[in-house]
């Protein structure tokens, strides 16, 4: 019994996701972007400067393909580029005054967006759903080290 409710709990969270992601995707399609420039801005919005590999973790977008979405947002003036001057390897990426103009005026909207999405969920269900989805997704990482 407990397979099949196991089975049911991934199909179910599988759906979910798909219907929160097709949310998200025509939201951020509303303001002009894609969902990887989007993630990018935000995570400089937030976080302040990064490393283009912190950010690159952060979004779960491979180094190979941010450097495209990078050289895209730069053109566009939402962001720039500094070097380390320790470690010529390591490139530094920071949103431009235009970069934060942009999210402060469309990551509002964003936010209602995700509210509405949970607005039929109580406080403690989001905080419960949290705690759900970390031990499901820390449970990769934990077998992992056990083999």
């Amino acid at each position: 019994m407990s397979d099949n409710l196991s089975l049911k709990a991934f199909v179910v969270l599988m759906k979910a996701s798909k219907s929160v992601q097709e949310q998200i995707k025509a939201d951020i399609s509303s303001y002009g972007m894609r969902i990887s420039d989007f993630a990018i801005l935000e995570a400089l919005y937030h976080k302040g400067r990064q490393t283009v590999r912190e950010v690159s973790d952060a979004v779960l977008i491979n180094t190979g393909s941010i450097t495209y979405v990078i050289d895209k947002l730069e053109t566009k003036g939402y962001l720039e580029r500094t070097n380390c001057k320790d470690d010529r390897r390591v490139v530094y990426i920071q949103i431009t005054e235009a970069g934060k103009k942009l999210m402060e005026e469309i990551f509002p909207k964003h936010q209602q967006v995700i509210e509405k999405i949970f607005e039929n969920v109580s406080t403690e269900e989001k905080e419960i759903l949290i705690d759900v989805l970390k031990r499901i997704g820390l449970q990769h990482t934990n077998d992992e080290k056990v083999d």
